[in-house]
């Protein structure tokens, strides 16, 4: 039997009772056993400054360090302003210095963006995926997920609804398998 591959998920809101949060635990809850999902903190990183990076904050380190160990990564965001949230932003600026240390480098990626509006966080999903293309984060292309009207796909108990429920199977299978031959193929 292969190794369990850790897969780091950034959540891109920091809202306790955030949807996009809600959606990261219900992929973990979905993904086959051969993956193992684990939100990384986001909201403690101080802004990126060169200036404090002559000697990182204990954060930065621990943060850097996480997405190191991690075999691939997962971003799951909302869209603020048709882009994604400062922190998000923030969060791949720290992992990706200092200059020739980029722990994002090569670990296969997938972006998910949800929002309460109509068009599921289309304009976060693709700005995200250009900062990727930079930091040689290869994403999955295929399914895309963008999910609309987002405040509605949990019940009063917590409970996805049933088609969502099945489109984000469908989603984390195929994150799943592509990640894996990725690995296998450039890992």
């Amino acid at each position: 039997m292969s190794q369990v591959k850790n897969v780091a998920v950034l959540v891109g809101s920091l809202r306790k009772e955030s949807i996009n949060r809600k959606i990261a635990l219900a992929l973990a809850d979905l993904a086959p056993s051969s993956i193992k999902l684990e939100i990384v903190e986001i909201g403690d990183l101080p802004l990126y400054s060169e200036d404090i990076d002559v000697t990182p904050p204990a954060a930065y380190q621990a943060f850097r360090e996480k997405i190191k160990a991690a075999d691939a990564v997962l971003f799951i965001t909302p869209e603020y302003n048709r882009s994604v949230p400062a922190a998000l932003k923030n969060a791949l600026d720290v992992g990706s210095r200092p200059y020739g240390q980029n722990a994002w480098s090569g670990k296969p990626g997938a972006v998910i963006s949800a929002s309460p509006g109509a068009i599921g966080g289309f304009g976060a999903n693709h700005h995200l995926r250009q900062s990727l293309v930079f930091l040689n984060v290869p994403c999955m292309q295929q399914p895309e997920a963008y999910i609309s009207n987002a405040g509605n796909i949990f019940d009063e108990n917590g409970k996805l609804a049933e088609r969502t429920q099945s489109f984000l199977q469908s989603v984390i299978d195929a994150y799943t398998d592509w990640v894996l031959l990725q690995l296998r193929t450039h890992g």
